[in-house]
């Protein structure tokens, strides 16, 4: 289906594909599947504005569905001043959120604060037969042999240093990951004599941080706008340590996926967030890295200066890939879903 750009887009484009996916899916249903009967109905947020196809596909083969929350929108977008609630379109968006809610039979959260989340700001929900839970993000385990020979390789490839502590960020660039405290991270790493960091990405915000690569051209980071696929598996078995970063600003929960790519990895992680999520108590949990909110320059770089000692890299590393086969495989998802249906 053509649907339009909904993600590493501007807010124009992203605004119009978002109001029109749910009349392009409703129509591409009724015309494609109409012969097929479905039994559960599963999709995830972004976006909120599939409440008449749940509904519609519901009532036609009595179907159940479950929502997959993955993330809150339209209150996301109000706390990266997108706009505020005094807004039309928030008053939209927040309806159609209500709806989708209300249609759904199960609601999966990504973690234990997001169930806290939605039940305290969705007090009717208490009132439904909606039952919400946790349904964290998960990942299908892989087998990565990757010798130390290819691990020095893709360093000297992409003039990444063999003698220091590597720190990956891969992934959005974009207002969520909040790149102007990043960027104060990135400056603040120009002390160090033991981490590099290396940004591989793309999104809304990549011109602002080639922008700062550009002007200030800092020794101790490298920025990357894309890299084959092959190589970016390499590069990340070669790095030794995973990066996380959210906004500030945010009020709700969010939980990066990002995370279970470093953790299959066998890396440590280090998150700076809001104080909202509750990222930090399951890495401090798990035992597999360290977390600080993102307006602590200070805090990150005492975290960097600790994980460029390789002893601790390496059980925290043995740590991270642990908690993900204990709690985050599609296994586990697929057995928390399917326990309402069997």
């Amino acid at each position: 289906m053509k649907i339009g750009n909904i993600t590493k887009t501007n807010l124009i484009e992203k605004g119009i594909s978002t109001l029109t996916i749910e009349s392009k899916f409703l129509k591409a249903v009724k015309r494609k599947l109409s012969h097929v009967k479905f039994d559960l109905v599963l999709y995830s947020t972004p976006p909120i504005t599939f409440e008449k196809i749940i509904k519609y596909v519901k009532k036609r083969d009595q179907a159940k569905s479950y929502l997959l929350l993955k993330d809150i929108f339209p209150q996301n977008a109000v706390d990266l001043g997108m706009f505020s609630k005094k807004n039309p379109i928030y008053w939209y968006f927040r309806a159609k959120e209500k709806k989708l809610y209300k249609t759904s039979d199960y609601i999966g959260c990504m973690s234990q604060a997001n169930v806290d989340y939605v039940y305290n700001n969705n007090s009717y929900l208490q009132a439904k037969s909606t039952e919400i839970e946790v349904c964290p993000n998960s990942i299908e385990l892989k087998s990565v042999n990757i010798n130390q020979k290819k691990k020095v390789e893709i360093r000297k490839k992409y003039g990444i240093p063999t003698d220091k502590t590597i720190f990956l960020y891969g992934g959005n660039l974009g207002k969520p990951q909040g790149i102007d405290f990043l960027i104060k991270c990135l400056r603040q790493n120009e002390k160090s004599e033991g981490a590099f960091f290396v940004v591989v990405g793309s999104g809304t915000e990549f011109d602002k941080l080639k922008l700062f690569f550009g002007n200030e051209k800092p020794r101790n980071s490298l920025l990357l706008s894309y890299l084959p696929k092959d190589d970016y598996e390499v590069l990340a078995n070669s790095c030794d340590v995973g990066l996380v970063f959210l906004d500030k600003r945010f009020t709700i929960p969010n939980f990066p996926s990002r995370i279970l790519s470093y953790m299959n990895v066998s890396v440590p992680i280090l998150a700076a967030t809001d104080p909202n999520t509750d990222l930090g108590d399951v890495i401090s949990k798990g035992r597999f890295g360290f977390w600080c909110e993102s307006d602590n320059v200070e805090k990150f770089s005492e975290h960097v200066e600790r994980l460029c000692d390789q002893s601790l890299r390496k059980q925290l590393g043995i740590n991270s890939k642990k908690y993900l086969v204990e709690n985050y495989t599609t296994e586990h998802t697929y057995n928390i879903i399917m326990q309402h249906f069997e």
